[in-house]
C-alpha cells in the first residue's frame, strides 16, 4: 500500500510539473524584431527603446516611468541597455502596458515585471492570454506556451485612466487583432509645445480562416468594424504604433538626428494605414458572403 501510495504522489508531481514546466515556443522571428535600433526623445518625455520594430516606449514621470511593450522574450537586455543609454534608471519603472498579448510585443513582459517589481496593467479582455502564456490566443494558442504567462494586476476597460506622477493615460479599447489589442492617449510636453500622443495598435486582420470559422471568437467581425471605425476619429498630433514599420520609424529617425517630433505628425500616412486595412477587411468580409 506504502508502495502503490508513493507511486500515485510521484505521478501527481510529474503531472503538476509537466502543467508548470512548459517549454516557451515562439512560432517566428523576423532579424527586424530583434535588430538593435538606438533609444531616442520622440516627444517631450516620450522615448523609443524597442528594436528595430518592434515598438517599446518609455514614459518618464516625476514618480516613476511607464513601459509599453517588451518585445521578444530575448529583448529585455536591449530595452534595459536602452534606457541606461537615454540616462534612466530602469529600477524606476513602475507600470507596464502593453498594446496587444502577442508574443512579439509581451515576449519579456515577466522577466522585466520580475525585475523591476512593476505593475502590469491590461486590457481586462486580454487578460486570459496574458495569464496562459499565449496558450489560448485564438490565432496562435493550441501549440504549447509561446511567452512566460503573467498576471496583470490591474484589469483595464476603455477609456479607463492610467496615472503616474505628472502623466495620465487613456486606455482605448481597439479589438480584433486580439481581444484585448488598445492603444493609448496621453499629453506630453517640451519647453515649446504640448503634443496629444497617439501609441496606436493598428488592427492588422491576422486570421488565416474565414472569420466564422473562428469560434475562439465569435465576435471577431463586429470587433474589427468598431476598431477601424474608432481610430479614423482620433484627434492626435503626433503618433507611433506596435510596430515601427507601421509609422516608417527607419525613415524619420537616423542615428545622430537631432530632436524633432514634428517627424512622428503624419496624419496623412496614418489615414493611409487605416484605409488599407479597411479595404482588407472589407474584401476579406465581401469573399466570405460569397
Amino acid at each position: 500500500m506504502q508502495r502503490s501510495f508513493l507511486l500515485l504522489l510521484l505521478f501527481f508531481s510529474l503531472s503538476a510539473v509537466s502543467a508548470t514546466a512548459q517549454p516557451v515556443h515562439e512560432p517566428m522571428t523576423k532579424p527586424e524584431w530583434i535588430a538593435p535600433f538606438p533609444p531616442f526623445r520622440i516627444a517631450g518625455n516620450l522615448y523609443y527603446v524597442g528594436t528595430q520594430d518592434l515598438g517599446c516606449y518609455l514614459i518618464t514621470t516625476s514618480s516613476g516611468y511607464i513601459l509599453i511593450n517588451t518585445g521578444l522574450a530575448a529583448s529585455a537586455p536591449q530595452i534595459f541597455n536602452n534606457i541606461r543609454a537615454l540616462g534612466f534608471d530602469s529600477s524606476r519603472i513602475k507600470i507596464l502596458l502593453t498594446t496587444q498579448a502577442h508574443y512579439d510585443h509581451v515576449g519579456a513582459m515577466a522577466e522585466i515585471k520580475k525585475k523591476t517589481g512593476a505593475r502590469l496593467l491590461a486590457d481586462a479582455a486580454d487578460a486570459p492570454v496574458l495569464k496562459s502564456g499565449g496558450t489560448n490566443d485564438y490565432e496562435m494558442g493550441g501549440k504549447g506556451a509561446l511567452f512566460v504567462p503573467v498576471a496583470p494586476d490591474r484589469l483595464l476597460h476603455d477609456k479607463d485612466t492610467i496615472h503616474l506622477g505628472d502623466a495620465t493615460l487613456t486606455m482605448l479599447h481597439h479589438p480584433g487583432h486580439t481581444k484585448g489589442s488598445c492603444s493609448y492617449l496621453f499629453t506630453t510636453k517640451d519647453s515649446s509645445r504640448s503634443y496629444r500622443v497617439l501609441i496606436a495598435n493598428m488592427p492588422t486582420i491576422i486570421v488565416d480562416r474565414a472569420f466564422k470559422e473562428v469560434k475562439e471568437y465569435p465576435q471577431i467581425a463586429a470587433d474589427y468594424a468598431y476598431t477601424l471605425h474608432a481610430m479614423k476619429g482620433l484627434s492626435f498630433d503626433i503618433w507611433v504604433a506596435s510596430h515601427a514599420s507601421q509609422f516608417q520609424l527607419s525613415d524619420k529617425q537616423k542615428v545622430g538626428d537631432a530632436y524633432h517630433p514634428q517627424a512622428f505628425s503624419d496624419r496623412a500616412e496614418y489615414d493611409q494605414e487605416l484605409a488599407e486595412l479597411q479595404a482588407e477587411y472589407v474584401e476579406k468580409m465581401t469573399k466570405e458572403k460569397r
